[in-house]
């Protein structure tokens, strides 16, 4: 089995590339290394691996988006395994799905050929273009947040303590006293619902998202499923308390906490709101257009540790 290990030097404010210069010195197998240096890299490395149709093990060596990228890379390849060493600054991802956490594991896995679990993906459908998630996507406050922590030097700061998680907090709290609420369409196949002074709607294909907040606790993506958050109606006081209850996923229980579980919705703003895709910035839905979010079983192969 060919392996390829894809590393983003940059994640994680570097560091990525310092974890990997560590751990490299405890491989002991053949292995291809690929450098990222812009986005989407990571995704053109991956389609070139599938193009030459052996089977092969694809590690992405970084935070979320890295994963994100490899994913994307393979989507339907079946003789491709991906691997994930988390090594950015919130990882969501290693929350929700297994990871390799030491070289041993790694090697160990190489060795042996282990064994697979086959994922789910996520699709967005918007009026202009298309996206795929593996954790989570939304719109409203929770996209704003995402937009701007992604595009904030505090976060890069935070990330040289080994903090970047805390960007998000800080703002949460920033954004707070501004952010306008708006009205929200929900549409499934068996539902249709309005909500009024909406914060935010997550789509969940697992539970965390935000570095470590477990919005969605029931997200399984191996379950051809996903769960739509909707949060409304609440004070800016009370929104607070959410973001810290949902850390440990207490707040399912509010009344102004709504969650439903379907294989496809839409969503319908009625002003132009932020965008996220796995807390990447996806431009802005348009008022009154939907939005169409689904999901695909089967779709990637992660390596299994146990």
């Amino acid at each position: 089995m060919k392996t390829t290990i894809i590393v983003n030097p940059i994640a994680g404010n570097g560091k990525s590339l310092k974890r990997w210069q560590i751990f490299k010195n405890n491989l002991n197998f053949p292995y291809e290394l690929q450098m990222t240096s812009r986005p989407k890299h990571a995704t053109e490395f991956a389609k070139i691996c599938v193009q030459n149709g052996e089977h092969q093990l694809l590690i992405a060596f970084g935070g979320d988006g890295t994963a994100h990228e490899v994913i994307e890379g393979v989507l339907g390849c079946s003789n491709c395994i991906v691997g994930v060493i988390s090594a950015g600054s919130g990882n969501d991802f290693g929350r929700g799905f297994p990871t390799f956490k030491h070289a041993e594991e790694l090697n160990n896995y190489v060795k042996t050929i282990g064994k697979t679990l086959q994922m789910d993906i996520g699709h967005v459908i918007t009026q202009n273009e298309k996206f795929t998630f593996v954790n989570n996507a939304g719109i409203g406050f929770d996209a704003y947040i995402a937009y701007q922590v992604n595009n904030s030097p505090i976060k890069k700061i935070l990330n040289k303590f080994s903090l970047g998680k805390l960007a998000y907090t800080y703002f949460v709290i920033k954004t707070l006293g501004t952010f306008k609420n708006f009205s929200l369409t929900v549409e499934t196949p068996n539902h249709y619902q309005i909500f009024e002074k909406v914060w935010f709607v997550t789509v969940s294909n697992q539970p965390y998202f935000g570095g470590g907040m477990k919005i969605s606790p029931l997200s399984n993506p191996a379950d051809g499923k996903i769960e739509i958050t909707v949060v409304h109606d609440l004070s800016r006081i009370k929104l607070l308390l959410l973001f810290v209850s949902v850390f440990f996923g207490k707040h399912t229980s509010l009344k102004e906490v709504y969650q439903i579980t379907s294989s496809f919705v839409t969503l319908t703003t009625d002003e132009t709101m932020y965008r996220h895709v796995d807390g990447e910035y996806a431009n802005k839905t348009t008022a009154y257009i939907a939005d169409e979010f689904s999901v695909q079983s089967n779709q990637w192969n992660i390596a299994r540790l146990r």
